[in-house]
């Protein structure tokens, strides 16, 4: 073997460094939308040749470089080269041999595979020097693979060794130095340490909560900065924008003097909104009906914020649950090379206004098979002045009932920053008053008719909570078949509280209500006082609470509800508080239990599928009137032997997915069995 005085490896360092003026760009990464996940990797790329193994001219090891990747890397330019003692240099002088692109891919791979042996391995510091941190000496020596002492090593190997030792990410270089010594050559990796972790500047980042940073970093603080450890806390960092769907990551990091790591971060804040209408058929941008600022006060995203795909999918819901539009997307472009964005909302109006016609049967009336059937004629517009409000003008008519309403209602009213909605009706109806004064004689029956007019406010309180507060006006009386006005019925017992042909009363209502997630709980407060502003008008106050609780109970469904109220004052006994039926107490025709002034109900059901779009049910219900039956004007339960209590149980059906009253079997085939029949009834319906 040749001698080999002089004779080393050497490798320039790799460093962190500033990134080119194409990523100070913080937009760079956010042009190509939806957001998706990039990491902080790095890849080595690998090429070198060998002119001369160790008592010849040695040829440069080519450039071992960690190109950077999308975002970019930390690690970013390294080079390695394998040098010996010129002729005309002292001992241990070093001339580096440049990379000759002109050797044969043959000679490289011959002169890659010779082997010199190596009797010893050492890490020292760049300066040829006992490691003062033990700990990097063993982190260092650990990372070697192929270097050990009494070994025959390669180039190649020696090479991928100084990898490995730059890979484990404590050293900001590695330098192999081949010494020949009496006892053989020995091979120092001269190593540099990268700097003790002593602080954090983080610049750019507005969303990103300083604590998630200070936890992200606590661990390192005082120690060798790990450039390994350093990307996997920028990947969580990326990964809290992306949980999150927010355009953000980081775009730079630098290691600067006295172990203080700068952060940069990149976050793309929304620059501008704006609306663009497209015609229904064609797709092609077009004139819109509805104004801009409508829209856009119900979107949550802002100017300014740092864009959220998660925010924009819940505004493009809320768009659409305004009725007015058919297709609604987000489309989020670059703002130039601000390093902002753009967004851009494409929405399809739909058809603001038509007729449509219908039937159905009320649930008031089960004299007869036809009896409650009725008819409706309805003309609605969704968007009125462009701004969402809407108008609903319907008729529904039957045998019996009818019913002729005009509403008005504002979503949000302008100007308004509580998202307060109001709405307006007039109403004219009558409806059958068997509720309460039913049983008439020869099925004689008498109609209670209606003339109401009234405004009402409604505001989200807190989240699921809401509150409405109303001025309603009344005019109520009791007609009799040939439609004349009646103030008595069979039994003598008044129907008005005036005494009069009708009451009229004015109302404020306040109520409070809250709604679970999917419907599955609801819990109601309401109350309504008469306001004597004239000395006729009735004088009373009414309060009302019901509450309503789902919970699941493996392909079964359990609902439980429980309601109740009380009236002080004088009232009109057709506005008693109604028992039975199948809103309340199923099992029993429509206010056969009682009419009084007070009233507790308390429903529980099981639910499960039946067949096809069918559900089947187990129910029991109970209520009573708490024995204020008499104490409503006229008394007209006592008059008509109501119980003032009663209870159902059975088994039903109903349509799925629905949370109304299911129709009991045995109230399906048997509409007109006799209402004192529960018990057997109940055993009934259970078989």
């Amino acid at each position: 073997m040749r001698k080999n005085d002089g004779v080393r490896f050497t490798s320039s360092s790799i460093n962190l460094c500033s990134f080119s003026s194409q990523n100070h760009n913080p937009f760079f990464s956010f042009s190509r939308l939806p957001f998706c996940c990039h990491t902080l990797t790095s890849t080595l790329a690998t090429k070198f040749s060998v002119a001369e193994f160790f008592n010849s001219f040695i040829p440069s090891i080519g450039a071992n470089r960690l190109r950077p990747i999308t975002p970019p890397p930390l690690l970013c330019s390294s080079t390695l080269a394998l040098s010996r003692s010129d002729e005309s240099n002292q001992s241990g002088a070093v001339v580096e041999v440049k990379d000759s692109q002109q050797k044969s891919v043959s000679r490289h791979r011959r002169e890659d595979e010779e082997r010199v042996l190596i009797s010893e391995v050492l890490i020292m510091n760049k300066d040829g020097e006992e490691l003062e941190m033990k700990d990097m000496e063993l982190e260092a020596l650990a990372a070697l693979k192929a270097s050990r002492p009494n070994s025959a090593l390669t180039v190649r190997e020696v090479q991928e060794d100084v990898h490995r030792v730059i890979k484990s990410g404590y050293f900001c270089s590695c330098v192999p130095v081949a010494y020949d010594t009496r006892d053989g050559i020995r091979l120092v990796f001269q190593v540099e340490p990268n700097q003790e972790f002593h602080g954090l500047v983080c610049e750019g980042a507005n969303a990103l909560p300083s604590k998630f940073l200070e936890d992200a970093f606590r661990d390192g603080y005082g120690k060798v900065v790990n450039v390994r450890r350093l990307d996997e806390v920028i990947n969580s960092i990326n990964g809290w924008y992306m949980e999150r769907g927010l355009f953000g990551m980081v775009s730079g990091v630098e290691i600067l003097s006295g172990g203080i790591i700068r952060l940069q971060v990149a976050e793309a804040e929304v620059n501008d909104i704006t609306i663009r209408f497209l015609d229904r058929k064609t797709c092609e941008p077009t004139v819109g009906k509805t104004k801009p600022e409508t829209i856009l006060r119900q979107l949550t995203t802002k100017k300014g914020q740092v864009y959220s795909l998660n925010q924009g999918k819940r505004d493009v819901e809320t768009v659409l649950t305004m009725g007015i539009m058919e297709d609604v997307s987000i489309f989020p472009q670059p703002a130039g090379d601000t390093g902002k964005v753009d967004l851009v909302m494409n929405v399809v109006e739909r058809v603001s206004g038509g007729f449509s016609a219908g039937g159905g049967i009320s649930s008031g009336i089960s004299s007869g098979p036809l009896s409650g059937l009725i008819g409706s004629f309805a003309y609605s517009h969704r968007n009125v002045f462009g701004r969402n409000q809407k108008v609903n003008i319907s008729l529904e008519r039957g045998q019996i009932d009818s019913i002729f309403r005009v509403n008005y209602t504002d979503p949000w009213i302008e100007g308004d920053d509580k998202r307060t909605s109001r709405s307006i009706t007039i109403q004219n109806s009558r409806t059958p008053g068997t509720l309460v004064h039913g049983n008439q004689p020869n099925n004689s029956g008498l109609t209670i008719s209606r003339v109401t007019a009234g405004i009402e406010f409604i505001r989200p309180l807190r989240p699921k909570w809401s509150g409405t507060a109303g001025l309603i006006f009344q005019r109520a009386g009791a007609r009799d078949e040939k439609g004349n006005p009646i103030i008595k019925d069979f039994y003598n017992s008044p129907l008005t509280a005036s005494g009069s042909t009708h009451d009229d009363m004015l109302l404020a209502k306040a109520e409070s209500a809250y709604t679970g997630d999917l419907g599955s709980s609801m819990l109601v407060f309401s109350m309504e006082q008469g306001l004597p502003v004239l000395p006729e008008w009735l004088c009373f106050n009414r309060v009302n609470a019901r509450a309503r609780k789902g919970v699941e109970l493996g392909i079964a469904h359990l609902l439980l509800s429980l309601s109740g109220g009380h009236v002080v004052g004088n009232f009109s006994p057709h506005e008693a508080f109604a028992i039975g039926g199948t809103n309340s107490i199923r099992g029993y025709e429509e206010g056969a239990v009682g009419s009084g002034r007070s009233y507790v109900i308390g429903c529980g059901e099981i639910s499960f599928p039946l067949w096809g779009p069918v559900d089947g049910a187990i129910f029991a219900d109970y209520g009573t009137d708490l024995g204020s039956g008499s104490s409503v004007p006229g008394d007209p339960a006592g008059a008509r032997q109501k119980p003032g209590s009663g209870y159902g149980y059975g088994f039903g059906i109903r349509p799925s997915g629905t949370v109304s009253p299911c129709l009991s079997v045995l109230d399906w085939l048997f509409p007109d069995c006799s209402r004192n029949a529960v018990k057997a009834r109940g055993f009934l319906e259970v078989l």
